[in-house]
C-alpha cells in the first residue's frame, strides 16, 4: 500500500487509516453496538493487514475504544513494528473543561490504557464542544500544552481534529500543525472542506480525510442504512446517494469503492480514515481500495451536484 509523509515529522503512513470509534461501542452515534470480542477481532485484523495507520480517541465510547485497543496491543506484546497510532486529546466530558491541565490529564489517561509511553500522532479533538474555546487558544492554554507534549517527545506529530469548518479553518491558521482530521466534509456528496484542504496542502499540513462514506450510507447502502452523517435521513437527503448508487450499478462498481477511491485519488489527501466495526469490513475496505473503476464512471460522478453546506449543522451530538 502506498505511503505518504506527515509533514517533516519523519512519519510515513499508508493511504488508508482505520478508524476505531465504532469499536468503542457507540450505538447512539452509529445505530448499532459492538461487543468486546468483535472489537478485539477487528483490531487484530487491522494489525495483520497492509495498512500501518490506526486512529482512536480518548472519548470514543467513553474510553472503550482506547481500552480495547490497548488490550489488543498488550496481546501482541506491543504496537506492531512500523505501525503508526493516532489518538486525540479530549475535553472533560461532564464539564466541557479543555484547559492545559485537562490536556495533560487526557494524554496520561491515553498512554495508561494503551500501554504506551508515547503516540506518534496526537490531535486536539472537538474544540467546538468545549465550554470555552478561550481555554484552548489563550497563552498557556490547551494549544500551548499540545505543542509542549510534542517538545517532550510524547508525540511525533500534532494536529487538529474537529467538525465545524467555520471554527476549524481559523484555528488551523493559528499554529504550525503537522496534520488535521476532517470528517464527512469531503465526500462524493459534500465538498465543504475543499478550501481548507487547499490551504493545508499548500502549507505542508498533512490531511486525513475521515468518513468518506458520509457516515456509512455510501458503504452499506441507502436501503439498509437510511442515515447520513450519524443522523436519520429522509428521501430528500438520500436522493444524491441514490443517484450515486444508480450510476455505480450501471458500471458494476460498489458505491463504497467509488466513495473510498474518490478520497484516495485526491493528491492533497495524505490518508483516508475509514471506520470499521468488524473484521469483514477490514477485508472489504482493502478490496474496495484496489477495485477497478472505469473512467466513464468518474466522469459521470464528476458531473453530479454536491453540497458545500455543513453536513452536521443539525446533528444532535451524542458521545456514546
Amino acid at each position: 500500500m502506498k505511503r505518504h509523509k506527515i509533514g517533516q515529522t519523519g512519519l510515513e503512513v499508508t493511504e488508508i487509516c482505520f478508524g476505531t470509534s465504532a469499536l468503542g461501542d457507540m450505538p447512539d452515534t452509529y445505530g448499532y453496538g459492538v461487543d468486546e470480542e468483535r472489537a478485539r477481532a477487528t483490531i487484530h485484523a487491522i494489525f495483520d493487514g497492509p495498512a500501518n495507520f490506526l486512529d482512536t480517541s480518548r472519548n470514543y465510547g467513553f474510553g472503550r475504544s482506547e481500552e480495547r485497543l490497548g488490550a489488543a496491543i498488550r496481546e501482541r506484546g506491543g504496537l506492531p513494528a512500523g505501525f503508526v497510532l493516532s489518538t486525540k486529546l479530549d475535553r472533560e466530558m461532564e464539564t466541557g473543561r479543555f484547559d492545559a491541565a485537562r490536556v495533560r490529564q487526557s494524554i496520561e489517561q491515553s498512554l495508561e490504557v494503551l500501554g504506551l509511553d508515547k503516540v506518534q500522532v496526537l490531535h486536539l479533538h472537538d474544540p467546538e464542544y468545549a465550554r470555552d474555546v478561550g481555554e484552548i487558544t489563550r497563552e498557556g492554554g490547551a494549544f500551548d500544552e499540545l505543542f509542549k507534549l510534542k517538545e517532550e517527545g510524547l508525540a511525533d506529530a500534532v494536529g487538529l481534529a474537529m467538525g465545524r469548518l467555520d471554527l476549524m479553518f481559523p484555528l488551523l491558521k493559528e499554529r504550525p500543525f503537522d496534520v488535521l482530521i476532517s470528517h464527512n466534509r469531503y465526500t462524493l456528496v459534500n465538498r465543504a472542506a475543499g478550501e481548507m484542504f487547499d490551504y493545508a496542502h499548500a502549507n505542508g499540513i498533512a490531511i486525513l480525510n475521515a468518513a468518506p462514506y458520509a457516515g456509512g450510507v455510501l458503504a452499506k447502502g441507502s436501503a439498509e442504512m437510511p442515515r447520513m452523517t450519524y443522523q436519520e435521513a429522509g428521501e430528500k437527503e438520500l436522493e444524491p446517494v441514490r443517484r450515486i448508487e444508480d450510476a455505480c450499478a450501471r458500471h458494476g462498481v460498489a458505491p463504497g469503492a467509488a466513495a473510498l477511491q474518490f478520497s484516495m485519488r485526491d493528491p492533497r489527501i495524505t490518508s483516508t480514515v475509514v471506520g470499521v466495526s468488524k473484521p469483514e469490513r477490514v477485508t472489504q475496505t482493502l478490496g474496495w481500495a484496489d477495485a477497478a473503476i472505469p473512467q466513464d464512471l468518474w466522469n459521470e460522478l464528476a458531473d453530479f451536484p454536491f453540497s458545500t453546506d455543513d453536513p452536521e449543522a443539525n446533528r444532535q451530538y451524542k458521545p456514546g
